[in-house]
């Protein structure tokens, strides 16, 4: 299964090239049984229902004013939170097996400048980045829910 998008397959930009390469490391980690992959993976099923799921659940026991089922909603969006952060050494890892390649393959490492291997670097920190910010704003949304509803014991 291919998961570049048609920009970046069709595309010979540093870029493509760092993000080409992020998707390899992410098939790499899956031949190797990679360990927090494999705990995403196990994750996928339980996220994605709840995902669905946990705001209703929130707003049921809201307007219905029953604080277990609040407390539900709250549990099944901390099981979306522990997801961003098993997610995030799984991107980390791939985005550092894409580097490793570009630096260090002779496919790359003749072709691609310093300044092109920067790049890279950057395009690939960024998005790794975009990961951490999505797992903080997550945290601090579980804090506050937590914060709101715990007062209402």
């Amino acid at each position: 299964m291919c998961n570049l998008s048609e920009g970046v397959y069709g595309s010979n930009s540093v870029s493509a090239i760092a993000i080409a390469c992020h998707e390899c490391g992410h098939a790499v980690q899956d031949a190797k049984a990679y360990a927090p992959m494999r705990a995403r993976s196990a994750l996928v099923p339980v996220v994605n229902l709840g995902s669905s799921v946990w705001l209703v659940l929130l707003l049921a026991g809201i307007f219905l004013n029953i604080i277990g089922l609040v407390w539900v909603a709250i549990a099944v969006f901390g099981v979306a939170v522990l997801f961003q952060l098993v997610t995030l050494p799984v991107e980390f890892n791939a985005s550092s097996r894409a580097l490793d390649f570009i630096c260090n393959s002779s496919s790359y490492s003749g072709t691609l400048s310093d300044n092109s291997k920067k790049g890279a670097k950057t395009v690939l920190r960024a998005a790794a980045l975009t990961y951490v910010a999505a797992a903080l704003t997550s945290i601090l949304q579980l804090l506050y829910y937590i914060s709101i509803f715990g007062n209402r014991n």
